[in-house]
């Protein structure tokens, strides 16, 4: 019998600890939620399942939301019997778990972008009960945001994606015109949103518990105990399983703070991933504007017969600063990409529902071949690259989970059944075929991005990149030092009540009492 000669050379394993990944976990079971009707419905369950320990990780939450719009009774109760606004739904779990303790952590930063949604936090953790614990996160660079969005419970089951719990992220997977339900709190109109996120159990879990726990301790130095095994396994019924006992890699994005350096393992990945392509890259990504991801993809678009690369993006952002900001970034990006295209391989699109109205694109999701997929909070922008925390989960193989999932993202987009663009794609042997065949000028479908017109301050922020600024590996951030967001919130707060009294020492002056 001949022995396996131990001087060959091995395969170096596509996931390296500290270097495009922080840990390679097992998930007993494993699945992919596409938009944010079905995670709010199983985030509920979950919740609800939850007996000893909840953690919440999130760039931002909104408790006055309701978590299944339209299905409030008369009372304010959902189906299951529990409050359907968040917060009260929180109340309603902890008091029916004697045993339960909920840790909510949102970055600070959140408060200058939407200060309404404040004050129902406090009050959540000031008047409800002493269980739930709520703390606003500031530990990172001045201008930086904490971007992950985990929520874990019980150490052995976990969300990890890019649906954070509040407003406006609720949609089917339809995306219907005029859908009474997508509305905002005010009452007006919502626009269709894509979202997808990712849940598993197992020892995957456990570590997003423990990093979720980290995260915790660093905002508020408490460290917080390991919680007791669940009775029985937590797993929403109703959700299907779409892989079991799988290898999942879980990289992070942490800015150098203190005495931490840069840890940029996402954007390893994706480069990784990116030079791993044998067919297509296929991505879903709020931004299109990574330098070092525009130019690994260049590299592959020049090659003869290198892989197509497909991009979803929104048609636009959602506001005209970000637009400014962002988009004309993204012009460049694509301009660069289309000047190497020299075989006709990339294409950059946008989803619109059967109304024609742009759908937004929140989903953060790379699939590369059928071998390799990420999803999480991480954008393609060099924000998720190197300077705000994020937190990717990842798997590599020949598996039916990845290139299913792939499946599904596009016949959502193009308004197709799963088998009809599996017989597709098969016949053509091409996505981008497979695109232009079954995609629909009038119904649901894809449509390219244009070029957008660049004014004189798009220019400027797109050559300082003062919006999508990052750190690289040798640089020492200088964080602990000098303002932040915390003081500019306060800054904000004191300028605001010496308004209100100037305005009220004027109003009296020009009102004497009579």
């Amino acid at each position: 019998m001949n022995k396996p000669n131990s001087d060959l050379p091995r395969e170096s394993p596509f996931f390296e600890s500290e270097v495009n990944c922080w840990r390679v976990e097992k998930a007993k079971k494993f699945a992919v939620i596409i938009d944010g009707a079905d995670y709010f419905l199983n985030l509920r369950k979950v919740i609800a399942d939850c007996q000893h320990q909840l953690l919440l990780i999130g760039w931002d939450f909104d408790f006055e939301i309701e978590m299944l719009p339209g299905e409030s009774d008369d009372d304010g109760l959902a189906p299951d019997g529990l409050p359907n606004q968040m917060g009260a739904f929180l109340e309603a779990v902890i008091e029916l778990k004697p045993q339960l303790q909920m840790y909510l952590l949102k970055w600070n930063g959140a408060v200058v972008v939407a200060p309404g949604r404040l004050l129902p936090s406090v009050a959540l953790s000031v008047f409800g009960s002493d269980r739930i614990h709520f703390a606003l996160d500031g530990h990172h660079p001045f201008g930086a945001c904490h971007h992950q969005k985990i929520v874990v419970a019980d150490d052995s089951f976990a969300f990890c994606g890019g649906i954070d719990a509040t407003e406006n992220r609720w949609d089917t997977s339809e995306h219907l015109p005029d859908d009474p339900r997508r509305v905002c709190k005010d009452g007006s109109p919502a626009k269709p949103w894509h979202d997808v996120t990712s849940a598993m159990t197992g020892a995957a879990a456990s570590a997003l518990s423990d990093l979720s726990r980290k995260r915790w301790e660093r905002a508020t130095g408490e460290q917080l105990e390991r919680p007791p095994v669940p009775d029985r396994p937590i797993w929403p019924e109703g959700l299907d399983t779409c892989g079991r006992n799988l290898e999942i890699a879980i990289a992070r994005t942490e800015p150098p703070y203190g005495d931490r350096r840069l840890v940029n393992e996402i954007e390893n990945l994706f480069l990784d991933s990116i030079k791993s392509a044998k067919d297509v890259i296929y991505i879903e990504s709020q931004y299109f504007t990574a330098k070092s991801i525009c130019d690994a993809l260049s590299a592959r678009l020049e090659e003869k017969c290198g892989p197509e690369v497909i991009v979803i993006n929104p048609k636009a952002a959602q506001s005209d600063f970000e637009n400014d900001a962002m988009h004309v970034l993204r012009n460049r990006m694509i301009e660069k990409l289309q000047s190497v295209d020299h075989q006709d391989r990339f294409r950059i699109y946008y989803p619109v529902n059967a109304a024609q109205e742009p759908i937004y694109v929140h989903a953060k999701i790379m699939i590369v071949d059928q071998t390799v997929i990420h999803l999480g909070s991480s954008n393609i922008n060099d924000r998720s690259m190197g300077f705000d925390t994020e937190c990717n989960v990842a798997l590599k193989g020949e598996n039916d989970l990845i290139s299913h999932t792939r499946s599904r993202l596009l016949a959502e987009h193009l308004g197709v059944g799963i088998d009809h663009f599996d017989q597709t794609l098969k016949r053509h042997a091409s996505l981008i075929a497979t695109i232009d065949e079954l995609n629909s000028e009038t119904e649901r479908g894809l449509r390219s991005i244009k070029k957008r017109p660049e004014n004189l301050r798009g220019k400027i922020l797109a050559k300082t990149r003062m919006m999508d600024q990052r750190y690289t590996p040798r640089e020492v951030s200088t964080a602990g030092k000098g303002m932040r967001p915390r003081h500019v919130a306060l800054i904000g707060t004191a300028v605001a009540i010496g308004l209100l009294g100037w305005q009220a020492w004027k109003w009296r002056r020009g009102n004497p009492r009579q």
